[in-house]
């Protein structure tokens, strides 16, 4: 079964008590995610020890996920677009048995954003990148999504 989470964003502005459901990429999915983004680490001169390809996503963890601050937008922007694969919203929390996909205006604040990639990172590899580093290059350096309620729950999705 693969893991879910609900996050309910905390933080004052346009998104404040919006709840967005992350679901859990398939392990191939997820791998070939890592895979891709190690890829992209490497072209951008970023060493990468050769058992570190190895580990996918995990991978991407030990080199640092704030090294993908170092990767070409061309090369970023279809990772990060993947990544929100990952999330849907409930948007009527009274109703939670409603999910559906994100349409272009259910994310109103970059910082939301920053949260939500983050959030989908620990889903698939149980860890937090640190807050200091940015998984997207518009979110700001210290960003930090401490100001959100998560709950995981197992799902057959």
């Amino acid at each position: 079964m693969r893991k879910t989470s609900n996050i309910t964003i905390q933080d004052e502005g346009r998104d404040k008590d919006k709840v967005f459901v992350l679901t859990e990429k398939p392990a191939i999915e997820a791998d070939k995610w890592g895979i891709r983004a190690l890829l992209a680490l490497s072209k951008s001169g970023v060493p990468i020890p050769p058992e570190f390809m190895e580990m996918g996503i995990i991978g991407v963890l030990a080199v640092g996920v704030h090294r993908l601050a170092g990767v070409s937008f061309t090369d970023l922007e279809p990772l990060l677009d993947e990544m929100l694969t990952c999330v849907q919203i409930m948007p009527t929390p009274e109703r939670p048995d409603i999910i559906r996909k994100l349409l272009p205006d259910d994310i109103e604040e970059v910082k939301t954003l920053q949260t939500l990639r983050m959030e989908v990172f620990r889903l698939h590899t149980g860890f937090s990148p640190p807050a200091k580093a940015p998984v997207s290059p518009t979110a700001p350096a210290g960003a930090n999504p401490s100001n959100i309620r998560t709950s995981r729950r197992q799902s057959a999705r």
